[in-house]
């Protein structure tokens, strides 16, 4: 069984902007319509198969849902297929908006998607 990393929001940032990391959105079609990580792929955890993920040319994985449950599970079943190199996002979507990271939201007003970005939560 492979090793299962927690990385924080702001490490897989830097992962992600570096080109480094697959980040994997395992929430619903609907929550990911509303709001995502820019650059994510959705494989929703209802329909996960871990014969399906896309190639990784030698990059880690790293899954994340809204709190880290879903993905923690889904993870766990990656790992127990010796899927690696393997991470999960610590506190899901919402440690990443807390920590100020920037996402694809929806302007409730159009249904348009726009890039959004919060203050960072103090402490986070």
């Amino acid at each position: 069984m492979s090793e299962l990393e927690n990385w924080s929001p702001a490490k897989i940032r830097k992962a992600l902007d570096d080109g480094d990391i697959v980040l994997i959105d395992v929430r619903t079609p609907q929550e990911y319509m509303i709001e995502h990580v820019e650059g994510s792929l959705l494989m929703p955890m209802a329909f996960f198969n871990t014969h399906t993920l896309p190639t990784q040319d030698g990059k880690r994985i790293v899954l994340h849902c809204g709190s880290g449950i879903r993905s923690g599970k889904v993870s766990d079943k990656l790992a127990a297929a010796g899927i690696s190199p393997l991470a999960h996002m610590e506190g899901g979507f919402a440690a990443w908006k807390e920590a100020g990271l920037p996402y694809i939201g929806t302007d409730m007003a159009t249904g348009a998607p726009v890039r959004m970005q919060k203050e960072a939560t103090p402490g986070s």
